[in-house]
C-alpha cells in the first residue's frame, strides 16, 4: 500500500504564490510551480487541482497577508483615520522586504495581466481588492466624519483615489523605485485628501 505524499501545504503554497506574484498566472507553467514548490505533478493535482484551483489557493495564502497588513493598521483603533492609512502602505510597500517590494503586488500585477480577461479569475483577484477597499472606507468614513477629509470629497471619491495610489505605488515598486521616493508619493497622496 503506497504512503500518502508528505508535504508542507503551507510552504508549498507559498512558493507558488511567489512564483505568480514574479511571474503572473499566464508566465508560471505547471513545471515552474512544481519546480518552485517541490511536489510532483500528481501530487500538485490530487493536493491543489488544476492551475486555476492551485491559483485560487495560492491568492487565499496572499490574502492571508493581507488580512493581517489590515488588521496591524486599518483596523488598529489606536491610530486615527489618516496614521492608520499611511500605515497600511508603510506596513504593504515600505516595511517588506526588497524582494517583496520588487515584486509589487500579486493582485495588482494579477489585473495588469491577462488573467483580468477570465471571469472566475477576475472574480478571485477583484474580491481581494475589494476587501482591501472596505476596509480603506471604514477609516475614510471617519476621516470624513471627524471633519478631517478636505471639503467637497466624497468618501467614495477618496476610496478610488487612495486604491489608485495603491495600484500605482505597487507598480512603481516593481519598477524600481526606492522607498523614498514611494513614501513621497504616500505622502502627496494622503496631503491631497486630508484637511
Amino acid at each position: 500500500m503506497a504512503r500518502p505524499v508528505e508535504f508542507d501545504e503551507n510552504k508549498v503554497l507559498t512558493n507558488a504564490m511567489e512564483q505568480f506574484w514574479k511571474e503572473g498566472f499566464e508566465a508560471s507553467s505547471v513545471q515552474k510551480l512544481l519546480d518552485c514548490t517541490g511536489i510532483n505533478r500528481g501530487t500538485l493535482y490530487n493536493s491543489f487541482g488544476d492551475k486555476d484551483t492551485f491559483f485560487k489557493s495560492c491568492v487565499d495564502q496572499y490574502n492571508k497577508i493581507t488580512e493581517q497588513q489590515i488588521a496591524t493598521t486599518l483596523k488598529n483603533d489606536k491610530l486615527n483615520a489618516w496614521d492608520a492609512i499611511e500605515a497600511y502602505f508603510d506596513e504593504t510597500v515600505l516595511n517588506v522586504t526588497n524582494k517583496h517590494r520588487t515584486m509589487g503586488c500579486l493582485l495588482v500585477n494579477s489585473v495588469c495581466e491577462s488573467i483580468n480577461y477570465d471571469k472566475d479569475m477576475r472574480k478571485v483577484v477583484r474580491g481581494s481588492l475589494s476587501t482591501i477597499r472596505k476596509a480603506l472606507v471604514v477609516r475614510l468614513k471617519e476621516a470624513h466624519k471627524n471633519r478631517k477629509m478636505k471639503k467637497g470629497v466624497s468618501v467614495e471619491f477618496a476610496a478610488e483615489v487612495v486604491m489608485n495610489a495603491l495600484y500605482g505605488i505597487r507598480v512603481n515598486s516593481r519598477d524600481g523605485k526606492n522607498p523614498k521616493q514611494l513614501k513621497e508619493l504616500i505622502k502627496f497622496t494622503v496631503a491631497s485628501l486630508k484637511k
